[in-house]
């Protein structure tokens, strides 16, 4: 299942490079690799899995608007990424463990993120984002590719303590030029431990194209490790559900751990304080606004005859309720005392700590002597 060594040329090639199921236009395609893996997957399903993606679409919206408004102090759109984040998260088993990096909303969507999830960390109030225990989701990390590492560290655990759960890690194509992922991918062959590692390669890393940072396909990597790998249409929702079910049957079947490739594209800024358009040709963004995965995935359903008004309807009451709940949930959030940030730091007093507090407050003090 690892792909062979082709240079990239150009952003069609790369995507034609990928397997899929749902073509750009919707029509089915053929595929003995993943069909074997979506053979359950119904026209219901198939709905669920388009009104995930509007939502997640809507959440995203609804997080960029915060931002702008100065409710957030960043976000990082996933606008695009939409089929790769749903697919693969809605193939999980609730037992799983999710070690993702900054850019999953979807994937702790599909958990169950609860409206104030998705904005308490980009709000920068007290606690993780939300609870990891309760989503099997670690805090969103910042760091680019440590959660890899996390990953593999949970799932050696899993393998000592002989349980059928999988470890499951996500990261960008840029993380992939980092030492960190490249040391997980180690230790997890050296081990074969039992985790699964997805890369959204959405064609930048900030402002580095992916071409320049990998002359072949970056799942081409995994098998030099001992890993096998698969590349797919990070687009089409189908291949993606159908991949990570094959990662997590190889994973959790005791043959060590696996790897996705996921070729998408982040339609919209790194983050809200990137400006993509100093170093993005409109003309590449266009081409791929073209490959919408939410459109393909709804020309399918319509296809089929499986489309109707009361599914638009009652998709777009969902995602407005849940950003209307999402928003509500941001501007009722009582942020603590700046001086809170020194209490329990210690469980005895402590002269350094008192100290720094002391300075902090007469720092805070200094604004208000100027008004």
């Amino acid at each position: 299942m690892s792909p062979q060594a082709t240079p990239i040329a150009d952003t069609a090639q790369d995507l034609e490079l990928s397997e899929r199921l749902l073509a750009p236009d919707g029509s089915r395609v053929p595929n003995p690799r993943l069909d074997p893996f979506v053979v359950d997957v119904d026209a219901a399903q198939l709905r669920a899995l388009h009104r995930d993606m509007v939502v997640l679409r809507r959440i995203d919206a609804e997080g960029v608007a915060l931002q702008r408004q100065g409710q957030l102090g960043l976000w990082a759109p996933c606008q695009g990424q939409e089929a790769t984040q749903i697919g693969t998260a809605r193939a999980l088993d609730p037992r799983d463990f999710v070690f993702p990096s900054y850019r999953e909303t979807g994937v702790i969507y599909a958990r169950g993120a609860q409206p104030g999830d998705y904005v308490r960390m980009w709000r920068g109030e007290e606690g993780a984002a939300y609870d990891p225990a309760a989503l099997g989701v670690a805090p969103l990390q910042i760091i680019i590719g440590a959660q890899t590492l996390h990953a593999v560290g949970y799932a050696l655990g899993i393998q000592y303590e002989k349980a059928a759960e999988v470890a499951v890690t996500y990261f960008g194509d840029g993380a992939t030029s980092q030492g960190d992922v490249n040391e997980a991918m180690i230790f997890a062959a050296s081990y074969q431990a039992p985790v699964v590692f997805v890369c959204q390669n959405n064609h930048w890393a900030i402002s580095e194209p992916v071409a320049v940072q990998s002359q072949y396909p970056i799942a081409g990597r995994a098998p030099g490790f001992g890993i096998p790998s698969l590349r797919v249409d990070g687009n089409d929702v189908l291949a993606c559900l159908a991949a990570m079910r094959w990662a997590l049957d190889h994973a959790r079947s005791g043959r060590g751990p696996a790897y996705i490739e996921a070729v998408t594209y982040r339609m919209g800024p790194h983050t809200t304080a990137d400006d993509p358009t100093r170093y993005r040709d409109d003309a590449e963004l266009e081409a791929w606004r073209r490959r919408d995965p939410i459109a393909r995935l709804e020309a399918y359903l319509r296809s089929v005859g499986e489309f109707d008004d009361d599914h638009v309807a009652d998709t777009q009451a969902a995602a407005d309720a849940v950003a209307k709940e999402m928003r509500a949930a941001c501007l009722g959030m009582v942020t603590r005392p700046p001086l809170a940030v020194f209490d329990g730091v210690y469980a005895e007093p402590h002269t350094g700590l008192e100290r720094q507090r002391d300075e902090y407050a007469a720092y805070l003090a200094s604004f208000e002597s100027e008004v």
